[in-house]
């Protein structure tokens, strides 16, 4: 009973770690002051680095209709986007990264707007400015 006991809880235990280990956190804060930010239209341009308060080395940012692989190719490693953001063109993605791991990630309300990055192809801490286009 004992071997069964082990044989089956075991494995549990080392899925239920593994999932928990692996879990990117959803920033809702940070979402939350990006949509202040954004909600003033006399704002042009948000400045991440000010608002995070976490370790971070890139920042990409995905635009709506983006498909699983086109995430995957951007970020260069796997990040599985908990946002099916692939179908929808109501939220930008803002994906941080640190020592190429995934390590959190914010769902940007549109609210009428679009966002760039300019010529750049990611967000550092020492240039951190996404460009806030109005429609």
């Amino acid at each position: 009973m004992k071997k069964l006991i082990f044989f089956v809880l075991l494995p549990l235990l080392f899925l239920t770690g593994y999932s928990i280990l692996n879990k990117v956190h959803h920033n809702v804060e940070l979402g939350k002051s990006i949509y202040s930010i954004v909600e003033d239209v006399n704002n042009n341009e948000i400045s991440i680095n000010s608002l995070a308060d976490f370790d971070w080395d890139k920042g990409f940012l995905i635009t709506p209709y983006s498909t699983q692989e086109g995430i995957d190719e951007q970020l260069g490693v796997h990040f599985k986007d908990p946002s099916n953001i692939d179908w929808r063109d109501d939220i930008f993605l803002l994906i941080f990264m640190k020592d190429d791991e995934v390590v959190q990630y914010v769902e940007i309300d549109r609210q009428g707007a679009y966002f760039k990055l300019g010529e750049k192809e990611y967000l550092t801490p020492s240039d951190d400015v996404i460009i806030i286009e109005r429609y």
